[in-house]
């Protein structure tokens, strides 16, 4: 499985647009070689590096898999077309936050993973809900890490 963005490379810089400096419209994703038997995937992205420990930046799941991809903008609303569901980040919101690191520079880790079912819950789940839920559904799964500073 694949995980990339038309924004930026595995290891680059994520464009301003992109952050709290910018517009703060989430990334463009694309999904790719997705594992036969993927019922739904959920994505994650957080900044390892936030000095009280890891900050979570989005929670969507129940993306289909035929999508290929998650859009630029995906709107910040607990539940989106197709049944796409989001989660609570750090900043206490629904929906995407972007990098907005209080210095130097940070890596942003977004993890993509395949499941063998549709999850049968609602939205607003936090990072560690959701990775509750999603254990023992994992198919497959892929990473995109990028950078970004002030």
């Amino acid at each position: 499985m694949i995980l990339q963005s038309p924004a930026f490379e595995h290891g680059g810089l994520i464009p301003a647009r992109y952050t709290c400096d910018g517009e703060n419209v989430s990334v463009p994703l694309t999904f790719s070689d997705i594992p036969e038997g993927t019922a739904s995937l959920a994505l994650v992205m957080d900044d390892p590096d936030a000095p009280m420990g890891v900050f979570v930046h989005w929670v969507i799941y129940n993306i289909p898999p035929e999508l290929g991809g998650l859009p630029e903008g995906v709107p910040n609303e607990p539940v989106l077309t197709g049944g796409i569901l989001q989660g609570l980040n750090s900043f206490r919101s629904i929906g995407y936050g972007g990098p907005c690191p209080p210095d130097g520079t940070h890596r942003y880790m977004f993890k993509l993973y395949a499941l063998d079912a549709m999850l049968d819950v609602e939205p607003g789940l936090t990072k560690h809900q959701l990775l509750a839920v999603v254990d023992g559904h994992k198919i497959d799964g892929a990473g995109l890490m990028g950078l970004y500073g002030r």
